[in-house]
């Protein structure tokens, strides 16, 4: 019988404080911001409800003059998880399901959005994610380039596009031959995951890789991950943004 879909909310972390590009939600492209063109691509998605959780009154402005739904919170949160989780209960949503779509991911295809809930078919999954092979020789070895090290969730079946996720690291890894995988920073938390995860406090392999998801992973919560065709461009630096200026170009 086919399982009924769950009700997802997709919620869009958006600060102005980046240290490297500082206001780059507001950063424009081709006469829009960029959180309005991340917006854009995960209502195309049509997963669920999408607001865009910020602590900036011209964020929050915006995205309602774009047409989309936007709520406040904190300044003070360390991480988007953190971040999302406010904004939950501030919306009040019922939903099942939550994404966690970075709000620098202006290049994001629909279809990738839509990815993320794929591993959440299997009942054992507390976070889905995404990956796609690396292409790119210097990638492998870029320490901004996160690698996902995963195995298949079922070893005696064939390939389905799912990895169990074993590991996040800024490594190269698994070594030997094969493919390695780049981590694409969005998440699909079933309700209880995501309320379970923000009560955890930091752990040592989070705070030696600075990578807040294997928090979830040392805890022993289960994150599969969708392979996907594309990586999003993070935008981060002003020549990511000229180079997102140059991607979306009409």
């Amino acid at each position: 019988m086919p399982q009924p879909r769950p009700k997802t909310v997709v919620l869009i972390p958006a600060r102005m404080a980046s240290e490297r590009l500082p206001g780059k939600p507001l950063a424009d492209i081709h006469g829009a911001p960029m959180i309005v063109h991340v917006w854009r691509r995960a209502v195309e998605a049509d997963i669920g409800r999408v607001v865009v959780a910020t602590d900036d009154l011209s964020v929050a402005a915006a995205v309602e003059l774009a047409g989309g739904e936007a709520v406040m919170t904190r300044s003070d949160h360390l991480n988007g998880t953190q971040r999302i989780h406010e904004a939950l209960g501030a919306i009040e949503a019922d939903a099942d399901v939550v994404v966690n779509l970075q709000g620098d991911l202006p290049t994001v295809d629909a279809a990738t959005v839509r990815a993320v809930l794929a591993p959440l078919a299997e009942a054992g999954v507390d976070i889905g994610t995404v990956c796609a092979v690396i292409r790119r020789d210097e990638e492998k070895a870029n320490p901004n380039v996160v690698k996902v090290v995963g195995t298949p969730p079922d070893l005696a079946a064939e390939d389905a596009g799912l990895l169990r996720v074993l590991y996040f690291t800024r490594a190269t890894a698994p070594t030997g031959p094969g493919p390695l995988y780049h981590h694409i920073g969005m998440y699909a938390y079933r309700r209880a995951a995501l309320e379970r995860y923000v009560r955890l406090a930091p752990t040592p392999l989070e705070m030696r890789e600075r990578l807040e998801q294997l928090r979830a992973l040392e805890n022993g919560m289960r994150i599969d991950a969708a392979i996907v065709d594309t990586v999003p461009l993070g935008v981060d630096t002003p020549e990511n943004l000229t180079r997102a200026r140059e991607l979306l170009r009409p």
